[in-house]
């Protein structure tokens, strides 16, 4: 066992800490200033309460390789921002508990009532000693603004599937005092786990601001005010965002966290954030490759959690364009891809190999699915050559009759993964004649060249976290064709129909097969070249204590994380 340094982290923490006493500027922001003064005035107030025990102090510090979008729920939905949302910033109705069952939360209680032959009350029962941070009450008013805003389509919600059986706007709501709130929606499966995930937003501060603004609003990056265990310091793009202890967090629910601050730091090479684990510049690394994850085995200080996760991890294709329309080409693609000596070489015995977008730890998993189209170059190639792809001009590579090269170029974020993944897929499918072209953008730029309406991109390498309610309408539903995750572009009326009816099946027995055929239209339509469902391996500091990582995301305990005084 190799021993644990930690002189270059203490000086990297160290000058980090003192950046996060200068405090933020807000540049004369007509907005932020306003309400971040708001919020230190009430901050004043609350400081001064004692907390006593030798778990409270210290600052954590966590490292990831891409930046988030923000604490806006109402616009973002990458993986990292949704967790900060839920866990840090802001607070969602309910959580779930290690047994993935739905728990109290802002909510302290709630009850379903069937008030028609086709149609659910849900009634939420609010806490009332939950403060947004600059003082203001957290109610059912906000439960009802964030619920109709959601669901206005100017907002762009990124997931609007989340509401798609509950009632729209004001009949779907109710706001009957302020603490309770009622929702009405139709009978549907697993129809908690929006509220698990849907992080509560602030009446009082959005209400004024039109659906369209919402996502260039500077409430989301650069003066977030939330109402959860930590609250909004600083932002720097591309580097850090800090967040400090809340005092005024209910003590129902466990008081102000243990730690004083919280970093949320962005290393985009995996290389510089292994080192940054290794020397104690940062507690925690999400998300290791195995080759990080052994290393940091190998550390006394260090210890590596491995468990099944919500991820799915392929190449999507964007049918919308000519050379990727005929799913045959599509076809192609993955059976000119060696998909299981990909996971193998890259993930090892860490991985599932699938076939669809259904994770191994959901119920409608079927580990059958995943040895669907094998690999198979010269099917590959038979499929290309019917189409007329053919190489005419020797040069390995297949051009249509019109001598226009099958060149695809494959987007990928700054990831050692993906690169991998990028290069391996450019030689096998090489073989085949077609001509892949890795390019890596940086992750602002390559979200924005797969969700934007113009969708510039031809294929791209994208690893989404699913939801446990698995609902892949905002994926490849027909209507949502131009929603900001329909990558794919797919509109298939059986598919739809497989959409449609999904959702609606409450049992999950009499689901299973539905889920089946499902698959294996997906199957047959190819929207994508799934390759693998691979376990989070995440690597942190033993001075962390009361760290729990597990399939509902690294921050579900965060609020618990303490540092004995020794080793802050």
């Amino acid at each position: 066992m190799k021993p644990f340094g930690l002189s270059l982290g203490l000086i990297a923490l160290s000058l980090l800490v003192l950046g996060c006493d200068e405090g933020p500027s807000w540049g004369g922001d007509p907005f932020c200033g306003p309400a971040q003064a708001r919020v230190d005035s009430f901050m004043a107030t609350v400081a001064g309460r004692e907390v006593s025990g030798e778990r409270y102090g210290g600052t954590a510090v966590v490292g990831v390789v891409a930046e988030m979008e923000g604490m806006n729920a109402l616009t973002s939905g990458d993986a990292g921002a949704v967790q900060n949302q839920i866990f840090v910033n802001l607070m969602t109705l309910i959580q779930y508990d290690e047994r993935l069952e739905p728990v109290p939360y802002l909510a302290r209680s709630w009850e379903v009532v069937q008030t028609g032959e086709d149609l659910l009350e849900l009634t939420f029962h609010l806490r009332d000693d939950v403060r947004w941070h600059d003082g203001e009450p957290t109610t059912a008013q906000d439960v009802a603004f964030t619920y109709l805003t959601a669901t206005d389509a100017r907002t762009g919600f990124p997931n609007p599937s989340f509401f798609q059986y509950y009632l729209p706007g004001e009949e779907g709501v109710e706001v009957v005092d302020s603490f309770t709130v009622k929702l009405r929606l139709r009978p549907h499966a697993e129809f908690m786990d929006p509220w698990r995930t849907m992080a509560i937003m602030p009446r009082h501060l959005l209400e004024g601001v039109s659906p369209e603004d919402l996502r260039q609003h500077p409430f989301g990056s650069l003066c977030p005010v939330g109402n959860g265990p930590f609250r909004f310091r600083s932002h720097s793009p591309e580097d850090a965002w800090v967040f400090e202890a809340n005092p005024a967090f209910p003590e129902g629910l466990g008081g102000r966290p243990f730690l004083d601050r919280y970093v949320y730091r962005v290393i985009r090479e995996q290389s510089t954030l292994l080192t940054e684990l290794l020397t104690g510049g940062v507690d925690a690394y999400v998300a290791m490759p195995p080759g990080h994850a052994a290393r940091a085995r190998e550390e006394d200080g260090l210890q590596v959690v491995s468990f099944p996760y919500r991820s799915v991890f392929f190449a999507a294709w964007n049918a919308r364009l000519p050379k990727l329309s005929d799913v045959r080409v599509r076809r192609a693609l993955t059976l000119g891809t060696n998909r299981r000596l990909i996971m193998d070489g890259i993930q090892g015995a860490d991985a599932t190999l699938i076939n669809s977008g259904v994770p191994p730890i959901h119920f409608a998993f079927d580990p059958s699915l995943g040895e669907a189209l094998p690999y198979d170059p010269d099917q590959a190639r038979a499929l290309l050559e019917g189409l007329g792809w053919v190489d005419r001009d020797g040069d390995g590579i297949r051009e249509d009759p019109q001598g226009e090269p099958l060149a695809i170029e494959l987007l990928y974020h700054r990831n050692q993964e993906r690169q991998e993944v990028a290069e391996i897929m450019q030689a096998q499918l090489r073989e085949v004649g077609v001509d892949l072209v890795p390019r890596v953008l940086e992750f602002t730029t390559y979200m924005e060249s797969l969700t934007s309406p113009e969708r510039p991109f031809e294929g791209a390498l994208v690893s989404f976290e699913t939801e446990f309610r698995l609902d892949e309408r905002d994926l490849f539903h027909s209507e949502g064709v131009d929603r900001q995750f329909a990558f794919s572009g797919t509109a298939d009326p059986v598919l739809d129909r497989y959409l449609d009816t999904l959702q609606l099946i409450v049992d999950r027995q009499d689901a299973r097969p539905v889920w089946r055929d499902y698959q294996l239209r997906i199957q047959e339509l190819q929207p994508y070249t799934y390759l693998y469902s691979s376990y989070r391996r995440d690597g942190f500091n033993r001075r962390v204590q009361g760290v729990v990582m597990d399939a509902r995301g690294e921050w579900a305990t965060l609020r618990e994380w303490w540092i004995p005084a020794g080793s802050r």
